[in-house]
């Protein structure tokens, strides 16, 4: 196939994204203001959370949810190592301790059944992560944090569009079902808006504090100072941060919220695609998805198990050899210097996970044209074992 190297991911940004940060820059009135204000009310009642907070990133979205709950030095959250580095990090930067509990090996979400046994009495939260875009098992990590009074932080950074069962209805993540669920828009995830993030919450007091705490602390909003009729000068009561997101950045992410409904269909489509063709393909594990959520897939994860005629780091440069571009399996924390040290109770399923798992290209613009060659180089690079099992 002559052509670009077919992309792992692919934002979709276009014409009406241009246009809606040209008119944002013309305004005048570049950060945090009408904008984002209008991208909370619309992200909010898309997810159907009574708030959403804008930031900078979902890193910022995830510290500032765990500082806003009191986590501090001496304190201990339950999450997994099995995320991108910035879930762990966010616990970090409060000087609190991430405590890292493994995987079930089908959904790579955290596994409930082990939640219960790491909890101390220095634990102050728990953190799951809907990795990939895979909605954990929600309802049973709410069930073991009520029972014990710890809140609920969902790193939903993926999950934009996922949907959980719950008491019989489908609803989608960010509810929020914990205390606090937060996202991201970095141009990997299924929208964007260049980089930035959303908390979602079901309490007013915390929805106000993530508006304080992100601008430093600033009693005063920049709209409402704006708007003042009569001289008013802002305080600072305490520290606060510069997670704020900027008009530009809102103004693009309000397309993005409009195209969502379209950009899901067509990521079902490509993973239904390429579920069908791995069942005949030895050798190559297709994602589980239980019957109780639906994922956006973010990310199409794959097993590559010893019946493949070759391993997963030989099989993905034998894909880029043909100018597709895949990624490993989603890392570990406690395996990177930075968290050697960070207590962990054996995590033999995320260290599998993340050694023998591959990603394949999924977004929009992937054309049936790619797809079907990177089905077909599969297909190809499979050979001997499609022999063995009679399917030649």
């Amino acid at each position: 196939m002559n052509s670009p190297m077919i992309a792992i991911a692919k934002p979709q940004l276009g014409e009406e994204e241009a246009a809606a940060a040209r008119e944002a820059i013309l305004s005048g009135w570049v950060t945090q203001g009408p904008q984002v204000e209008a991208f909370e009310r619309e992200f909010a009642a898309y997810v159907g959370a009574p708030y959403a907070c804008a930031v900078s990133s979902c890193t910022a979205a995830l510290h500032l949810a765990l500082h806003a709950l009191g986590i501090g030095p001496g304190d201990e959250v339950i999450t997994v190592s099995h995320s991108f580095i910035a879930t762990a990090n966010a616990v970090r930067y409060c000087g609190a301790t991430p405590v890292f509990v493994d995987i079930d090996p089908r959904t790579y979400n955290i596994d409930p059944t082990l939640v219960e046994a790491a909890i101390t009495s220095r634990t102050r939260a728990i953190m799951p992560v809907h990795q990939m875009g895979l909605p954990c098992d929600l309802p049973r990590v709410l069930e073991i944090a009520a029972a014990y009074g710890l809140p609920v932080i969902e790193d939903a950074a993926c999950a934009i569009g996922s949907q959980i069962g719950i008491d019989g209805a489908w609803e989608r993540i960010g509810k929020p079902h914990g205390r606090v669920a937060c996202f991201s828009f970095h141009p990997r995830k299924v929208i964007t808006t260049g980089d930035g993030g959303m908390l979602t919450t079901c309490d007013p007091a915390l929805a106000e504090k993530f508006r304080l705490l992100r601008q430093h602390a600033m009693s005063l909003s920049d709209v409402a100072r704006h708007s003042a009729g009569r001289i008013a000068f802002e305080k600072y009561p305490e520290v606060g941060f510069n997670y704020r997101m900027t008009d530009i950045q809102a103004a693009v992410g309000r397309v993005q919220l409009g195209r969502l409904s379209d950009l899901l269909v067509r990521r079902v489509e490509i993973a239904a695609t390429y579920t069908q063709a791995l069942r005949q393909i030895p050798g190559l594990v297709p994602p589980f998805v239980p019957d109780y959520v639906r994922s956006n897939f973010q990310s199409y994860p794959v097993r590559v198990t010893p019946e493949f005629p070759l391993r997963r780091d030989q099989l993905m440069q034998a894909l880029l050899d043909r100018g597709i571009s895949t990624r490993r399996g989603i890392m570990n924390a406690h395996q990177e210097d930075a968290y050697k040290d960070a207590p962990a109770t054996g995590l033999p399923h995320s260290e599998a996970a993340r050694d023998r798992v591959i990603l394949f290209p999924l977004h929009p613009q992937l054309t049936h044209e790619q797809l079907d060659y990177v089905i077909g180089s599969l297909r190809e690079l499979a050979e001997p074992s499609l022999s063995v099992s009679g399917r030649l």
